[in-house]
């Protein structure tokens, strides 16, 4: 039926298949980055930075969008310069995502 959905609105519209194939890639490529987008933000506390390691240990709630229970445990960061807003001690709202290279922070921000 997907298939058929494209070549149904190019008769019935009178709308070029491209056209439609295009409006397909474009909603395909939103739904693989809409995770990320929405991702909802984790809470933790700053146990250590690491810049020169770019690594930050932090004392977290669950993070839901690993399926994780709260625990301290120590995540890459997607990029160090992250690190020289936050120290130990800071309340921290963060996302972390499983990427090739390990759990890793690809968003933080001071509570």
């Amino acid at each position: 039926m997907n298939k058929l959905l494209p070549l149904m609105l190019t008769v019935l519209l009178g709308v070029s298949p491209l056209a439609v194939q295009a409006a397909d890639d474009h909603a395909d490529h939103m739904k693989a980055g809409s995770s990320m987008a929405m991702q909802e933000m984790s809470e933790g506390v700053v146990k250590k930075v690491d810049a020169q390691a770019g690594k930050i240990t932090i004392q977290h709630g669950p993070l839901k969008n690993l399926d994780m229970p709260a625990m301290t445990m120590v995540f890459k960061v997607k990029d160090a310069g992250m690190l020289s807003s936050v120290k130990a001690g800071d309340n921290i709202r963060f996302v972390a995502e499983s990427l090739p290279a390990g759990l890793t922070v690809t968003s933080i921000e001071k509570k």
